[in-house]
């Protein structure tokens, strides 16, 4: 995962070249956005779609269904800290409670116990901290295969992932660079796989739907549901976008 940081971090800097036009207040570098986000459709569109619906032939749904429990638990650790840093101690308690139960009963996370004893699956992180106390958002970024983002939430991934990688300490102690690597390529594999059924919801421009939603959704996450959503009825289907 440290490599996908370090590679928007050298493109990212061309994006703040003052040639860019302000295209409206939220997404100021509407042009150069668009040029990235054209170049993630053409990458998807031969690579990870295809190898994500061959995933979805060839992966049974129970199997399918471990493999994200087992990715989602491992970032349970990190939400506990977001949770602490924003004062929510009762939720922190939770899922905390979340982490354990999936570890040992849940068998390392393949199977999702916790859901079903009324501890709720919960979602923070650095973006949404910083949120919280008050950081504005910034403008709308698209970064090149990692898709959309903002201006604070970009500063905040190469913080999560190169300090708090939640696959990084599972294999550290086997010393295999391939694992690790594997590791990381099944995870997104995996959330590029889940997303398949929601493309459908996508209508008119494909680039303004989508800001839209990422947009409405990371708004929706920093105030604990407490704004209008308009794609609410889609968030299940977008939870990993």
């Amino acid at each position: 995962m440290k490599w996908f940081s370090t590679l928007w971090l050298m493109i990212f800097g061309l994006a703040l070249l003052p040639s860019q036009t302000m295209a409206n207040e939220e997404d100021p570098w509407e042009n150069w956005n668009r040029k990235v986000f054209q170049f993630n459709e053409k990458v998807d569109y031969y690579s990870a779609k295809p190898l994500a619906q061959a995933y979805r032939n060839a992966t049974p749904q129970v199997v399918d269904d471990a493999i994200t429990n087992v990715f989602s638990n491992l970032e349970e650790p990190f939400i506990v800290l977001n949770d602490l840093a924003q004062g929510k101690f009762l939720q922190a308690l939770s899922d905390t409670g979340r982490f354990l139960v999936n570890s040992t009963v849940g068998i390392l996370g393949i199977f999702d116990v916790a859901r079903h004893i009324g501890m709720p699956k919960h979602e923070e992180d650095l973006g949404q901290t910083l949120g919280y106390w008050g950081v504005d958002s910034g403008p709308y970024v698209v970064l090149p295969f990692l898709g959309p983002s903002t201006l604070r939430d970009t500063g905040t991934f190469a913080v999560e992932y190169l300090t708090f990688d939640p696959i990084d300490p599972q294999v550290q102690w086997i010393d295999n660079t391939p694992t690790y690597y594997n590791s990381v390529f099944l995870e997104y594999l995996d959330i590029r796989a889940d997303l398949i059924p929601a493309e459908g919801i996508i209508s008119g421009d494909r680039y303004s739907f989508i800001r839209s939603l990422y947009l409405q959704r990371r708004e929706f996450l920093i105030n604990d549901g407490q704004v209008q959503d308009e794609f609410g009825e889609f968030d299940d289907e977008f939870e990993d976008f």
